[in-house]
This record gives structure tokens, sequence and C-alpha cells, in this order.
């Protein structure tokens, strides 16, 4: 198994294809599989980058992390894992929830080395009760299908997705529960006490080629935060996917890859 050692932590990581590389950062409590899950079937069709998908401290596989306790901490060991695996080189980032609040992050540290960044339902505003975020409501559900599952997973199913069928189910399953399941919770919790950065973002400009994606029915983060920032960074795509939550990239599976795409194409066309 691959392994990055940084200060704080053993970071899990997997590798995949070759050129310009990629860091995919995934969300609170999940693990690398959330992103795999929704990047890689683009990359069947595209060639000319190297997707590197990590853990997160707490999360996945990546071990001895226990001296981290802060987003900040987090922060940096993932600039220690990008110096490492990549040094001094040009990337792109795409980050999901906290892993695109992370994103932000490094963009105020690290702005020259990108080419591009990519947020999916990001978190904004760490801090949960000053979000602005839509009532939870489900728009889409086969009955038939929710009958095949245990009281538990439904009632787990409908917390947390507004299209309830087979395909969602196995997705969200596959590549959310999968890496849920065995999250480091104690650990988690503690990072929760210092979620937010101790300094500020979006300080300045970020003028490459970005992409929003945002859930109209996101009861997690919300889509209204993100749309005032939308000044910092001219060169970005802002898109609220109606029929879709905070798993937005298994609601809207096409409108999610047609995004990403053209964020490709454009940052593609910006290096040419």
């Amino acid at each position: 198994m691959p392994y990055c050692k940084v200060s704080q932590a053993e970071i899990y990581y997997e590798d995949l294809g070759e050129g310009k590389p990629i860091i995919m950062i995934h969300g609170y409590s999940p693990d690398h599989r959330l992103m795999s899950g929704c990047m890689e079937p683009i990359f069947t069709k595209r060639d000319g980058w190297r997707r590197i998908y990590i853990d997160l401290p707490g999360m996945g596989l990546t071990k001895n992390y226990n001296g981290i306790s802060s987003s900040d901490e987090m922060l940096n060991a993932v600039l220690e894992f990008i110096q490492a695996i990549i040094p001094n080189q040009e990337y792109i980032i795409a980050g999901e929830s906290y892993g695109g609040y992370i994103a932000r992050g490094i963009i105020q540290k690290q702005k020259e080395q990108l080419l591009g960044a990519a947020f999916i339902c990001p978190v904004i505003i760490p801090f949960v009760e000053k979000r602005t975020v839509e009532k939870h409501k489900i728009l889409k559900t086969d009955e038939k299908f929710i009958e095949t599952l245990s009281k538990e997973e439904v009632e787990d199913f409908r917390n947390n997705n507004v299209v309830l069928n087979e395909y969602t189910w196995l997705r969200y399953n596959q590549e959310i529960l999968s890496g849920c399941k065995i999250g480091d919770e104690k650990f988690l919790y503690k990072v929760k006490d210092k979620y937010g950065f101790s300094f500020d973002i979006d300080q300045s400009d970020f003028n490459k080629p970005s992409v929003f994606l945002l859930g109209r029915q996101d009861s997690s983060v919300g889509y209204k935060d993100a749309l005032n920032i939308i000044n910092k960074y001219p060169r970005g795509t802002f898109a609220v996917l109606d029929k879709a939550g905070h798993n937005l990239q298994i609601e809207q599976p096409q409108l999610f890859s047609s995004l990403v795409n053209d964020w490709l194409d454009r940052i593609e066309e910006s290096l040419n």
C-alpha cells in the first residue's frame, strides 16, 4: 500500500495515470473512494492527467495522525504531502465538502503553483450555525427499492440524499458509507473543536479556471454561501443544480461529468 510520511501522519494515497497532477481531497468522514468514485469515470475518456487520491488524517487508511488537532494541522499535512509527492510542480486541486475548505486553504498558501480548482458541495463557512442551508427535502423516491433496505439503511439514506433509488443507494453505499464506517470518530470529534482555520482565506482573487458545483437542496453546507465569494473566482463557473443535495455527484452524475469536463477543457486551453 502506498503511504507518504509527513510530520504528523502517514497519508495513504492512490496514484493513477500520467500527466498534470490533480490532488483529490474528499470530505469529512468518508475516504478517497468518494472522489475516485465520481472522478475516475471522467478519465476513461481523457488522457494527460495524473490523479492522486488521498485519505485525510482520521479517515480511510491514513495512520499515525493523533498529533493533529485542528484544520490548520490537517492543511499542513496535505501541503507536506503535495510537496513530497510532486515537489515544486504545478498542479490542480479538486475538493468535496471539507475537502473544498482545505482546497481554499491551499489556494491561500500556495496559489502560484495551482492551475485550477474544482469544488464539489464545498464547505464555505466552517461553523454549522453560521451557514445558510436548505431545509432537507426528498424529491424522488423509488418506494419498491426502498422496501429492500433495512430500517437503519433507509433512515440514513433518507437523511442524507434527495434522490432515493437503487442507483444512488449503490453509489452512496460504496463511495461514501464505506469510508464513513472506518473513520476515527473520536479523532474527528476532536478536530471539530478547531474546524475553522486560524487565518483568513479568500484574501485575493484566484484567476485560474475553477468550478463550483452546488446542490440546490444541500442541507449540509447549502449553496448560497458559495455565491458570496463568486467575485474571488473570476474564471469560475458557479452551477447550482436542482435535484441535488450534498451528494450532488451521485444525484446528478451527467451534469457533474459535463461540468467537470468543461473545467478540464478550460484548464487545457489555458496551458496551450
